[in-house]
């Protein structure tokens, strides 16, 4: 199993996720050719995927899906609602619909979407199962649900939005209407909203927590690492915590077989 954020943030989001020999990105919001590039510093090549999954409709998500879809003939499973809003992905051979909910088998691996509370058109999370554990993936959250936490219990690795510091956001130079967005139910997870997240659903077998999608202007990836070790890491618990980069691929969570 392998996990790497190859970007995350406000500009362009995209993860490399790979377990029992398949590997997936969610979301394609970078250039084809950067997302390329980030790639071949894992060693990997556009003709090494296998799919493309699809969270929502945003730029920031799927800028590089359709070329990339095209380039390497690669399936993408995406929401049959998020698809009508996006008129310009273009023709898509491989073209796998879903509605938010279903569980879908992607190339071997079996795909749980959820519901999520965002403004977009209709937002999903995935929860990710192999033979080497699961994978839960939730960005671009205006809040934590029921339904989302029960989806993200008993994952190995989560992926985790910590888009702000409530603080830093409300002292920022982003108009007040920006702020009420980010703030509210279809907008973004701050950093404690995150955290109490993760404190409903962490147990013993998390072995790694990307936190994803971070402000540029609104957050600091010193403060969200330490707002996390402080709360959750326990001294007998080898938890890995990694913070997403906007301008370069994250460290990858490397695991063992089960």
């Amino acid at each position: 199993m392998r996990v790497c954020l190859l970007a995350s943030g406000s500009r362009g989001n995209s993860a490399l996720i790979e377990a029992d020999g398949c590997r997936i990105l969610v979301d394609a919001g970078l250039s084809g050719r950067e997302i390329e590039r980030r790639l071949t510093s894992l060693d990997l090549t556009g003709e090494d995927l296998h799919a493309i999954l699809v969270t929502h409709e945003h730029h920031d998500h799927v800028g590089a899906v359709g070329p990339l879809a095209r380039r390497y003939n690669l399936p993408v499973y995406v929401d049959q609602q998020t698809h009508a809003a996006l008129p310009k992905l273009g023709k898509i051979d491989d073209l796998q619909l879903f509605v938010a909910g279903d569980t879908f088998d992607c190339q071997g691996l079996l795909v749980s979407s959820f519901s999520t509370t965002h403004d977009a058109v209709n937002p999903v999370g995935f929860v990710i199962e192999s033979k080497e554990g699961k994978i839960g993936y939730a960005t671009d959250l205006g809040m934590s649900t029921r339904l989302v936490s029960d989806h993200l219990k008993e994952c190995r690795v989560l992926v985790l939005e910590a888009n702000h510091d409530e603080q830093m956001l409300l002292d920022g130079p982003y108009p007040w209407t920006l702020k009420q967005r980010i703030r509210s139910r279809h907008g973004h997870l701050s950093n404690h909203e995150s955290r109490r997240l993760l404190q409903e659903i962490s147990w013993s077998g998390l072995e790694a927590l990307f936190l994803a999608h971070l402000s540029e202007e609104n957050n600091c990836p010193e403060l969200v690492a330490q707002t996390f070790k402080q709360a959750l890491q326990q001294p007998d618990q080898n938890l890995q915590i990694i913070v997403g980069r906007q301008h370069q691929a994250s460290s990858c969570f490397v695991g063992a077989l089960l």
